[in-house]
């Protein structure tokens, strides 16, 4: 074995004890506080250490074969580098991708309008009240007033109709829907 190679080798070990070190802790730079993120959005990004590990990998694992097949130090660096580009890129994606499928279990107060609501606690003219709704499989209880003056007792349904700053604004439902958990279309 080269010294040549054996460099290129040292370079892929490296990385795969990183990418092992990376599977156990998670992210390495995230775990130890360093935020190497190109953006404010905090997500799956190019300096993630997985992505860093199967590069330093790739790199060393290419280089060798590069230096096996004769390239040399250039042509073998060149090697490497093409091949952990490529498997860097690879896990890149997959990584974005999975990280793009996390969903929220919270409800947007957006989701809310148009909806209908049981009031759980009664609306007084000009008060407040409470309202119970269903979205999905998730139960959101706000803080509620009515858009007229009359009072809505408890169990009434009610319409979503928009979003105050401190609670939501309901209506008597007219009784258009049939279901008080109804999902809308």
């Amino acid at each position: 074995m080269t010294g040549l190679m054996a460099i290129f080798l040292v370079i892929g070990v490296i990385g795969l004890l990183f990418l092992f070190i990376s599977l156990v802790v998670g992210d390495v730079f995230e775990a130890l506080g360093f935020d190497f993120g190109l953006d404010a959005s905090h997500d799956f990004g190019i300096f993630d250490s997985r992505v860093i590990a199967v590069f330093l990998t790739a790199f060393g694992g290419f280089g060798a074969i590069g230096t096996t097949l004769g390239y040399g130090a250039f042509g073998g660096s060149l090697f490497g580098l093409l091949g952990g580009a490529v498997f860097g890129a690879i896990v890149f994606y997959f990584g974005k991708l999975l990280y793009n499928q996390q969903s929220s279990s919270s409800v947007s107060a957006e989701n809310l309008i148009g909806r209908t609501a049981q009031v759980i606690v009664g609306i007084k003219p000009d008060g407040l009240g409470q309202i119970s709704c269903r979205v999905g499989e998730e139960r959101v209880e706000k803080l509620a007033r009515a858009t007229s003056r009359e009072e809505i007792k408890a169990g009434q349904l009610v319409r979503i109709e928009s979003i105050g700053s401190d609670s939501v604004i309901v209506s008597v439902d007219d009784g258009e829907r049939l279901s008080l958990f109804s999902e809308r279309a």
